[in-house]
């Protein structure tokens, strides 16, 4: 479960950036003035600061994730173990049960 949603993460950012990229190209084909290239120098700024944030958010949510995954292989663990105890406490009674009725078959 968690690698399709890593792979929607990825998928996202790769369409956040490539967005950016697009937005950089074509308002470096329209830049034609020097005033237009202060602006277009305050939007890149502000465009990094954008990807930052989306990346630290990533970050985050990939440390969530990995915490999530560790979490859920211990309970799987557990249960494992749990099971593996139970399965041995009923294949001890079946054998008893087994002995038992062999033992009143032969007194019979």
């Amino acid at each position: 479960m968690s690698r399709p949603m890593l792979l929607v993460f990825l998928l996202l950012i790769l369409i956040i950036t490539s967005q950016f990229e697009w937005r950089q190209q074509l308002v470096s084909d329209m830049d034609t003035n020097p005033g237009e290239s202060q602006k277009q120098q305050q939007i890149s700024k502000r465009e990094e600061g954008v990807k930052e944030k989306i990346i630290l958010s990533q970050e985050k949510s990939i440390h969530k994730l990995n915490e999530l995954v560790k979490s859920l292989r211990e309970q799987l663990q557990q249960c494992r173990s749990s099971n593996e105890t139970s399965n041995g406490t009923f294949g001890s009674l079946a054998e008893n049960v087994i002995e038992l009725e062999r033992q009143q078959i032969l007194e019979d």
